[in-house]
């Protein structure tokens, strides 16, 4: 439903009136971009109108999709191609193609919004690339089967998964060495930082847990794990992880137990689990945060959760065995 704000001169300053309808157009501006493993594609979501608007070609089996800093340029990982591919976002047209090294299949910028760390799968290497020169600036041994990658927003740490090994590598990107390595549960597949840098959180995909670190000491504080009624354990997989920018909630997609369970950030409780597609895989918020995204690889669609009431609300079908997702103002 579109929103129309109402904006009273007696209460409101004329600019602030201004900004608010601004901000409104600007939320239902977005658009979502979504992977498409099987079919070397990408869907555009409108998310004002929740439809697929354009379907673009790219490299094969694309994965894991971010954006640059300034939302200007999206990167992908074309994993078949062995390739990282470059997109400009206002034309639609691959700009740039970068060294990633073998099969990559997920990548985080560093906040310098120039240097990529991206996972190398079948060489138990990361990768780590300038994207304005298109120059290797190294690689870094990691354990067997790397996978998630994330940047603290200081830019200090690169943590890498790998999932045979069953550790987080924290990379000092100042040297773009190894610096330490921590246990977790089996299959760790994701990671990410809390806005203000000081939690990591690691989804594990065969344990089924989400492990929650401390930056400053790289030591566990919280492991949780996550029971569903009717739901055999052995699908309860964690995967995909976001968490909110305001640190209210962390949501976590639960593979093929077709949920997302939503977590209170600040206490650790599991506070819900969301049903949505099947096999749901990775999850992105649209710009204000009302929204977040998930992508369910085995239905082939995309659920739109609204944050607010935790409901979903709609699933848009995309292409075949959508994997990542990223959304543009």
């Amino acid at each position: 439903m579109r929103r129309i704000l109402f904006c009273r001169p007696t209460f409101l300053p004329r600019l602030l009136c201004g900004a608010l309808l601004l901000a409104g157009g600007h939320a239902l501006a977005a658009t979502a971009w979504v992977s498409n493993e099987k079919d070397n594609s990408l869907s555009l979501i409108d998310m004002q109108t929740l439809e697929v608007t354009e379907t673009l070609a790219v490299g094969q089996r694309p994965r894991g999709l971010l954006l640059s800093h300034d939302n200007k340029l999206l990167y992908i990982c074309a994993s078949d191609s062995d390739r990282v591919q470059v997109m400009d976002v206002a034309t639609r047209n691959i700009v740039k193609e970068l060294p990633s090294g073998k099969d990559p299949e997920q990548f985080a910028l560093h906040p310098n919004n120039r240097w990529l760390y991206v996972s190398n799968e079948d060489d138990a290497l990361v990768t780590v690339i300038d994207t304005e020169t298109a120059k290797v600036l190294g690689q870094i041994n990691v354990g067997v089967e790397p996978e998630g990658m994330a940047v603290s927003p200081d830019g200090k740490w690169a943590v890498n998964t790998s999932e045979t090994t069953n550790m987080l590598h924290w990379i000092d990107t100042r040297t773009q060495t190894l610096a330490e390595s921590t246990p977790v549960d089996q299959r760790p597949r994701f990671v990410e930082f809390s806005r203000d840098g000081s939690r990591l959180w690691a989804s594990a995909e065969i344990g089924g847990t989400l492990t929650i670190l401390d930056t400053a000491s790289r030591q566990v504080l919280k492991t949780l794990g996550f029971q569903i009624k009717g739901v055999h354990p052995d699908k309860v997989q964690p995967v995909g992880i976001k968490l909110s920018a305001d640190g209210r909630y962390a949501f976590v997609a639960l593979g093929p137990a077709n949920h997302v369970a939503v977590v209170d950030a600040k206490t650790y409780e599991i506070l819900d689990y969301l049903l949505v597609g099947r096999r749901v895989w990775q999850l992105a918020f649209t710009p204000d945060q009302s929204r977040l995204l998930a992508t369910n690889g085995v239905s082939g669609d995309v659920s739109v959760i609204d944050v607010n009431s935790l409901k979903v609300l709609k699933s848009v079908k995309v292409g075949r065995y959508p994997w990542g997702v990223v959304v543009t103002p």
